[in-house]
């Protein structure tokens, strides 16, 4: 028998959760990238990602995570243990041969498996740009144009996670607290763990929550719909337009709104199980400030003449609070902003939580740019050091500066450098060729490559710290807006290269590379799946693509992300989901031009006037004086401005009913359970949160399929 070899680091680590959570122990011989691995993992990032390309145009989101595959993994793979052939198989005129059963399935496969799934569970946003044109500006695209640009945003944001890994990952201080989730469950499901006396092990507490979660998630998914989202105000004044408006948890402030449902609870925010206290408290109190403050002074002193439209809404309106007519200002044959049409015709006007989100878009790059120098200088110090280095690598020659994992081989960090070269040559001819269909010439990806390049570092702190992500995409939008204003496939295809590589760097990339640290996964097989993972990436963009595209030319789905021509009883669930509807994902250009520009009359919210400016920046140096002054004040340091306005700036298209239930759930498993009964929290709690995702996400899954529910 192999015998267990403790890793040099042990995870001595600054933080509590990662001591109570990441084992310390390796076994180096277990074999990785084995027959299992490869072929589990393709089939399960292809057949993950197509399932929640589908499931994404519910209104009330549900996504699969790759929790439901490693899972499903377990089973499947000790199958495949017992069944394949144990004999080797010679490679043709080559020495080299591998089994397609090399023993029993272990816990590396595994991690392997369901890091392959993850790179499927995200979507891919230049998938969405077929909706988008076929939905909203009823046109066609290249359908090898899109693919390239799917396949060129997945390897951006894998070579700008090689970039940063040092920092964000090697550094014990980023812990990714979303990945203990699923090393709490690993451990579950492959440690032989004796039940203790008067309790229930890991796995069979797994098995108790998953089975509830899945048996309860028929109630609101099925039997009554309507407890997602109880609105108390509501209740009791049925018939007042004003008690709608400030108690609806769905089309209004949602004041006294709670939901009795998980995937409402954790289907935007995330598990607030798998979150830190201080980031859901961060959370509550922007959101408390803007709900029940900020807006109602707005909507109710009519600025902007916000109540000539809904108080929570994210669609367009004219000035005459219609719905805005995108077709009527676009030139059809060039595809780009008739402004004589758009002066005849009106201005584009957004409800108050929308406006009101747009400031606070920029209140939100503010802050994370000035929280993350002040409260992580020497991180940023490298991060500098790294910068200028890359320029020297680019002129000189290449030097490796890995830091080398207990055990195993480290990447080469050339090999980042290369992919990220011939990537960007790539997405140029992209933009350059196909007769310019996407309207992004090649100095724009330039920018949006070095708009990647600056903010990759201070997102991915906030994500490694916070485990949530602050909304900087309006920067991108907005930017490219300015300089191309009227084109809005350019838009949404600056943002690709710009914010959304940087967000899969962050979110898939970078936090894999972490999962993979906490359960000692040589980091070559790492390098290895996670680039493979982003192949299937382009076939299962080729499959969704095809499908939607094809439902939506073919006439099979009529009313995709218009519920107005939705039948009476299925309006606001299926084929409306606020990511396809939302003017970030389909009017962004015109959008960002008539509500940012100087005679705009949300010019104010938008351009972030200097005053405003200056009033964030010292507001975050404001709190960063105060702890130097009072070290002792822990509390201090856990106000965290990116979160507690980013969070808030997604409030638009968001349900509001999730907000109660989320810091009730936290404030209790925190400061109750985890300071009164720090093992059974050590033990149990994010296995809790893979239980409750796991049982919503298969009970959505069979529903949909038998009940032909959306």
């Amino acid at each position: 028998m192999n015998a267990l070899v403790m890793a040099e680091e042990n995870y001595d680590s600054p933080i509590e959760q990662v001591r109570l959570t990441v084992p310390a122990t390796d076994d180096p011989s277990l074999p990785c990238l084995t027959f299992r691995t490869w072929t589990l993992g393709l089939v399960s990032c292809v057949l993950l990602a197509f399932v929640n390309q589908f499931l994404g145009y519910r209104e009330n989101q549900i996504s699969l995570s790759s929790v439901c595959v490693q899972i499903l993994a377990l089973p499947v793979g000790r199958a495949m243990a017992a069944v394949l052939p144990t004999t080797p198989i010679k490679i043709p005129l080559t020495n080299w041969s591998f089994s397609m059963n090399p023993g029993p399935f272990n816990l590396k496969e595994h991690v392997l498996i369901t890091i392959f799934a993850n790179a499927g569970a995200g979507g891919v946003y230049a998938v969405g740009i077929v909706t988008i044109m076929k939905a909203f500006y009823h046109r066609g695209i290249n359908i090898i144009a899109a693919l390239l640009l799917s396949e060129t945003t997945q390897l951006l944001g894998f070579g700008w996670a090689g970039l940063f890994r040092k920092y964000l990952v090697d550094s014990p201080y980023m812990w990714w607290p979303g990945n203990l989730v699923q090393v709490s469950l690993f451990r579950a499901l492959h440690e032989e763990e004796k039940r203790p006396k008067g309790g229930v092990s890991r796995f069979q507490f797994f098995l108790i929550v998953i089975t509830c979660s899945f048996a309860y998630y028929v109630v609101p998914n099925v039997l009554f719909p309507s407890i997602t989202a109880i609105s108390v105000i509501c209740l009791i004044w049925k018939k007042s337009v004003t008690a709608h408006q400030i108690g609806s948890g769905l089309h209004g402030l949602g004041v006294g709104s709670f939901g009795l449902d998980w995937s409402t609870i954790a289907g935007f925010l995330g598990s607030p199980l798998a979150s830190p206290a201080f980031a859901t408290f961060n959370i509550l109190a922007g959101y408390i400030f803007l709900v029940y403050v900020i807006v109602p002074i707005a909507y109710w002193s009519n600025a902007y003449g916000s109540k000539n439209f809904p108080v929570y809404t994210s669609s367009l309106y004219d000035v005459y609070g219609k719905k805005y007519d995108l077709d009527r200002v676009l030139d059809q044959k060039t595809f780009t902003l008739n402004v004589t049409e758009y002066e005849k015709y009106s201005n584009i006007r957004l409800s108050i939580m929308f406006a009101i989100s747009y400031g606070l878009g920029f209140a939100t790059l503010t802050a994370t740019l000035s929280h993350v120098f002040l409260f992580n200088g020497s991180c940023v110090s490298s991060f500098l050091c790294y910068y200028a280095y890359i320029f020297a690598l680019v002129l000189y020659s290449y030097v490796l500066l890995d830091l080398p994992q207990a055990n195993y081989e480290a990447v080469p960090q050339w090999w980042f450098h290369i992919i990220l070269v011939v990537v960007m040559a790539l997405a140029i001819f992209t933009c350059e060729g196909f007769g310019k269909q996407l309207q992004l010439p090649y100095w724009g990806i330039f920018l949006a490559i070095a708009m990647a390049f600056v903010f990759t570092l201070p997102i991915g702190v906030i994500l490694a710290t916070a485990n949530q992500e602050p909304g900087l995409n309006i920067i991108t939008e907005m930017v490219i807006g300015y300089i191309m204003p009227g084109k809005p496939l350019a838009n949404v295809v600056f943002k690709t290269y710009g914010y959304i590589s940087m967000t899969q760097a962050a979110h898939t990339f970078l936090a894999d590379f972490k999962l993979g640290q906490y359960m000692k996964i040589p980091p070559k097989a790492m390098f290895f799946v996670q680039v493979k993972s982003i192949t299937p990436g382009g076939n299962r963009s080729r499959l969704c693509s095809l499908l939607r595209d094809g439902m939506v030319a073919s006439r099979t789905i009529t009313s995709i992300c218009d519920t107005s021509k939705l039948p009476e009883a299925a309006r606001g669930r299926a084929l409306a989901t606020p990511s396809s509807s939302a003017p970030p994902s389909s009017g962004e250009s015109l959008a960002r031009c008539a509500c940012s520009g100087p005679e705009s009359i949300y010019s104010s919210l938008t351009t972030s006037s200097s005053p405003g400016r200056w009033r964030r920046s010292s507001s975050g140096f404001c709190l960063w004086l105060l702890s130097r002054f009072f070290p002792h004040k822990k509390w201090i340091k856990l106000i965290n401005f990116p979160v507690l306005l980013g969070a808030t700036a997604m409030m638009p298209a968001r349900p509001r009913g999730e907000l109660y239930l989320l810091v009730r759930r936290r404030h209790h498993l925190h400061y109750y359970v985890y300071n009164k009964y720090k093992s059974w929290w050590g033990r149990y709690t994010y296995v809790l949160s893979a239980g409750l995702d796991a049982g919503t996400a298969f009970m959505a899954v069979l529903a949909f399929f038998t009940l032909n529910n959306y």
